[in-house]
């Protein structure tokens, strides 16, 4: 249920053109990469300023199962989203089992601190932040929006976060535990299972949160998809799809496509 790699065949090849996808996209939009949000493991991201000020930010976060991948392989997203007037994010954290999924979370936390107070300088708005995620950086949004901000920097706004679109978002994370193929980087704990499961944590006071699926994507993950809305409710989780045809890497690909069902999610979000 949760081996997505096996349930694709040919996963390898969509890493090989996000990749490739991802390079051409960093020299056509002149991109500012490895910029520092903190001094820890692989605490950086990169940018893709938008072309006029006070634009919509949108950060995403990258999935592999908290332990994989990069933030280069997904600057592929940010085309699409500039060209309609967006400032791009793309955050990187530190893999496990060097570090734990709370370590990860925390990392999140810092990065969207960091861009509240200086994404300005690049066009950004700061009181129009936005977070997409895939697999596990579905997870890391969710967990954005439950983040209580003022307990982490008291300056902070209490809806740093106003929107997320998780795609094929993980959350809860005892099952995901229980996974022997995961678990054995994972190193999860109950105790962490408790504090990083977003659909065990009480329904955010603020924000909306759209949750979307490949209807091709395991039982799991099609269960996931539904549970957040269950957890948090319609008013916070007002959308939840699974979506026809795709499974857990090509819906990736949706969202780099302009005219695409759920690029046009997305974009309401940021327009709204």
């Amino acid at each position: 249920m949760y081996n997505n790699r096996a349930r694709v065949p040919d996963f390898a090849d969509y890493f090989a053109q996000w990749a490739d996808n991802s390079a051409a996209a960093r020299a056509l939009l002149g991109s500012l990469t490895d910029i520092s949000y903190g001094a820890g493991p692989s605490e950086s991201l990169d940018i893709f300023p938008a072309a006029q000020a006070q634009a919509p930010v949108l950060v995403f976060i990258h999935g592999g199962y908290w332990r994989s991948l990069d933030k280069s392989d997904h600057s592929f997203v940010a085309p699409a989203l500039v060209e309609q007037g967006a400032c791009v994010v793309v955050p990187n954290y530190a893999l496990c089992p060097a570090v734990t999924i709370p370590d990860i979370v925390m990392q999140m936390v810092k990065a969207l601190a960091w861009v509240w107070r200086y994404i300005d300088r690049w066009g950004g708005d700061p009181s129009r932040i936005h977070v997409a995620g895939h697999s596990a950086g579905g997870h890391l949004a969710a967990m954005m929006m439950a983040c209580q901000w003022q307990r982490y920097q008291s300056d902070l706004p209490a809806d740093l976060v106003k929107s997320v679109l998780s795609i094929s978002g993980l959350y809860e994370l005892d099952s995901v535990m229980r996974s022997p193929m995961l678990q054995s980087s994972l190193h999860l704990t109950d105790a962490q299972v408790l504090r990083c499961s977003p659909a065990w944590m009480p329904a955010p006071v603020s924000g909306r949160l759209i949750s979307v699926a490949g209807a091709l994507e395991s039982d799991a993950f099609i269960r996931h998809n539904h549970l957040i809305q269950t957890a948090w409710g319609p008013e916070r989780v007002p959308v939840v799809e699974d979506l026809q045809d795709l499974h857990h890497f090509s819906i990736v690909n949706e969202l780099a496509k302009t005219g695409s069902h759920l690029h046009g999610l997305l974009m309401q979000q940021l327009r709204a």
